[in-house]
């Protein structure tokens, strides 16, 4: 059985360093008129890109898994939908931090659009003890950290509280910083939303190897199909 943990987590700081234009020495500061360096600004900013080995792909991916299958890898931060015939879309992710890892095989439950969130009370808890005040609810929307789409992961009809979804901090895929959940980029997302009914069996390998036996190896882009699509 899966540990149930709750999904979601704060995004880290990149720090910038922006130059502001060197500025004249004020009139009479010397006869030379002599300008003084650039001072340095140190700014707290969000990079708004995903790296290049995160985005959306078609690869050969050989796997003894039906076709329709999920097969999330969240040691190398990867998500493939098996499209069978030793083919398969990948899509990167951002997964759990380190505590809050894990593994099983589970089914998407159900499926929201544009889903609102209810943080469990015990991640309102822990947040607030270091400070960060959680709400209750948040509607759905653009700044809704559940993103454009949600698939919610059930196990034995069960709910997990686990779920993949989209996120309006993109900067965060390729990194361990949710609290459990599977984050995507909301283009990618709403691009597996739509190929993965509920039903869908998913299989997330990780911590604790509860996933069992998978059988799968990516062998990289698949060079036809990306030039020539199908």
């Amino acid at each position: 059985m899966i540990k149930l943990m709750p999904g979601l987590a704060a995004a880290g700081l990149v720090l910038s360093l922006m130059s502001t234009s060197a500025f004249a020495a004020p009139a009479g500061s010397g006869s030379d008129n002599a300008r003084r360096p650039a001072q340095i600004v140190r700014v707290a900013q969000m990079p708004k890109y995903v790296k290049p080995q995160f985005k959306r792909k078609k690869v050969r991916l050989v796997t003894t898994e039906a076709a329709g299958t999920v097969i999330i890898d969240t040691n190398n931060k990867y998500l493939y939908l098996v499209e069978g015939n030793n083919r398969a879309t990948r899509y990167g992710i951002g997964v759990g931090r380190d505590g809050f890892g894990w593994s099983g095989v589970v089914k998407i439950g159900r499926k929201a659009e544009w889903p609102a969130w209810t943080p469990p009370a015990e991640m309102r808890r822990r947040e607030a003890a270091k400070g960060h005040m959680i709400p209750a609810f948040q509607e759905g929307g653009e700044d809704n950290p559940l993103g454009a789409r949600a698939m919610y992961l059930y196990q034995g009809g069960r709910d997990t509280i686990f779920r993949i979804h989209g996120t309006n901090q993109p900067w965060t895929i390729g990194l361990n910083m949710s609290s459990g959940c599977i984050r995507m980029m909301n283009e990618d997302v709403t691009h597996l939303y739509d190929r993965a009914p509920v039903g869908t069996k998913v299989i997330v390998i990780g911590p604790g190897n509860r996933q069992g036996n998978v059988a799968f190896e990516d062998r990289g882009i698949d060079v036809l199909r990306t030039m020539f699509g199908g």
